[in-house]
């Protein structure tokens, strides 16, 4: 499969990054404090600007933003999924070929990139990624899942603490 990307300097982008063995997989939140040197350490090195993000069990959402003069965000991915592969134990399975590679069996060889288009795009995905742990049945209220950007923006005045909390206040979303 011939896979393209979108690759615009400066430009913001909505990420879905996988672990590679999804089902009964707490890797990310288990070691949410590697994870977070991690992307701390990559931000230094290469920056970006986090506008969202959340980090569930098997999986993670980010919408970020890179710098004017940079596309390269394959690089930031390369080098958080690498580092955080290189500091958590080794008690993965690994395939045949993984193996042969010197590769880790911990996250999905791609990610799913998408391109921000305009305002709308960009807050339907902020929505989407602050919704997601109600989504997956992980907690009943946004508020309530501490791996995520939410609290941050509460406190920015961005979102209401209470958003998406009850029925009346409920966001749609596209799966």
């Amino acid at each position: 499969m011939d896979y393209r990307r979108v690759w615009h300097k400066g430009g913001i982008y909505f990420f879905t990054v996988n672990l590679l063995q999804r089902q009964k997989n707490d890797l990310l939140t288990k070691h949410i404090d590697v994870l977070r040197q991690v992307v701390l350490s990559v931000k230094q090195r290469h920056p970006f600007i986090i506008h969202g993000w959340v980090v569930l069990p098997d999986h993670l959402h980010a919408l970020i933003e890179l710098p004017a003069n940079d596309a390269d965000y394959a690089v930031r991915w390369r080098l958080i999924k690498s580092g955080f592969s290189k500091s958590i134990p080794k008690q993965e399975y690994r395939s045949v070929v993984r193996l042969e590679r010197g590769e880790r069996g911990i996250w999905q060889r791609r990610y799913w990139e998408h391109c921000i288009r305009d305002e709308a795009d960009f807050q339907a995905h902020m929505d989407y990624i602050h919704i997601n742990p109600v989504k997956h049945g992980l907690v009943a209220s946004v508020k309530d899942w501490p791996y995520s950007t939410f609290h941050r923006l509460v406190e920015q005045g961005i979102y209401p603490c209470d958003w998406a909390g009850g029925s009346e206040g409920k966001v749609e979303y596209a799966d």
